[in-house]
């Protein structure tokens, strides 16, 4: 959470100055700007994650094809290196009541299945979130809409740009892990 919060602080910091520097508009009117389209993405991206939150999990299912990996994908992640910073990305399925920071419960089939729904989840909150840190742009007027809004939803779509990695990184490795358990499930039932 530090990292994130420092990457938007010096990102606030950064486009404050510049357009202060060029005089894009009084030094005050710019920090209130940037300020307000900050929020504004917080607000955003917060709303998709609660309107995706109370969609039924059955829309997010572990054979759902709309978020399956595919293996160009995954070399993709193996180039990028996401299994070193993965760990590193703000998580906050907490507040909608399921964390995915740790795998609490790794040998129930039924909590690895919720574990994936709720990364489902994620990505498709994450994704709408792209377009979405944009509208900021619709509230300035002339050129603070490039100068600040678009700067700062640029840094937004970074920033979701990063877990969307992290969550389908993981989740073909969930996906071995329930069909280990299932298919060691069904063996128990069968002995």
């Amino acid at each position: 959470m530090k990292l994130y919060l420092s990457i938007i602080g010096i990102a606030m910091t950064v486009i404050s100055a510049v357009n202060i520097l060029f005089g894009t508009a009084s030094w005050y009117y710019i920090i209130l700007a940037v300020i307000w389209c900050t929020a504004l993405q917080f607000a955003f991206d917060g709303t998709i994650a609660f309107l995706i939150n109370k969609m039924p999990d059955g829309w997010f299912g572990v054979n759902n094809r709309w978020y399956h990996v595919s293996e160009a994908e995954k070399r993709l992640y193996k180039k990028l290196k996401v299994r070193r910073w993965k760990d590193k990305v703000w998580e906050l399925g907490g507040l909608g009541g399921f964390s995915k920071k740790k795998l609490k419960e790794p040998d129930r089939p039924e909590y690895i299945e919720k574990f994936i729904i709720e990364c489902n989840k994620g990505v498709l909150t994450h994704r709408l979130s792209y377009p979405i840190g944009f509208l900021a742009m619709l509230t300035l007027p002339n050129l603070c809409s490039l100068t600040v809004a678009l700067p700062v939803a640029i840094v937004n779509l970074f920033l979701n740009v990063l877990p969307t990695l992290a969550l389908r990184y993981n989740t073909p490795k969930l996906k071995a892990m329930l069909k280990r358990l299932q298919r060691n499930r069904s063996m128990a039932w069968i002995s």
